[in-house]
């Protein structure tokens, strides 16, 4: 029992990194066990990917699961970076400026002429009016 309290030398990482191990993580100092431990959960995902069936009924129809993962992930790439500013790549932050085109943006970039917006804000003015002020015919006066 005296002999588990005592002081152990460090040791170092056995994947010879030149940082120190500990006996808890089987030698290994935190980044390799880190990365080791990363590895290991990315390959029993990749299996677990491997071993799921897919219907053979799925494969035929015109519309593939590929198609709707290609959507999902083209959304996430999307909201992925609201961090930044698109034109001069700068952190916003919660600081940024959302415009009507989607993106998002820095103080100097929000105003349209700044960042070449696309969006059509004439069209937009224009449906925004027509909505709002609906069509008024007088009534018609008879002609003497």
């Amino acid at each position: 029992m005296a002999e588990e309290h005592r002081f152990q030398a460090p040791k170092l990482c056995v994947n010879n990194c030149g940082l120190l191990g500990s006996p808890a993580t089987q030698n290994l100092c935190s980044k390799c066990h880190r990365d080791l431990q990363l590895k290991h959960q990315s390959s029993s995902a990749k299996l677990a990917v491997n071993q799921t069936p897919i219907p053979s009924s799925s494969l035929t129809s015109s519309s593939s699961p590929f198609e709707v993962i290609d959507e999902q992930t083209a959304e996430v790439v999307v909201e992925a970076r609201p961090k930044r500013c698109l034109s001069c790549n700068k952190r916003v932050g919660l600081t940024g400026f959302k415009c009507r085109c989607g993106m998002v943006f820095c103080g100097i970039h929000r105003y349209p002429e700044e960042h070449g917006c696309d969006f059509d804000f004439k069209a937009m003015g224009k449906q925004q009016i027509a909505k709002a002020n609906p069509v008024v015919k007088a009534v018609k006066l008879q002609k003497i």
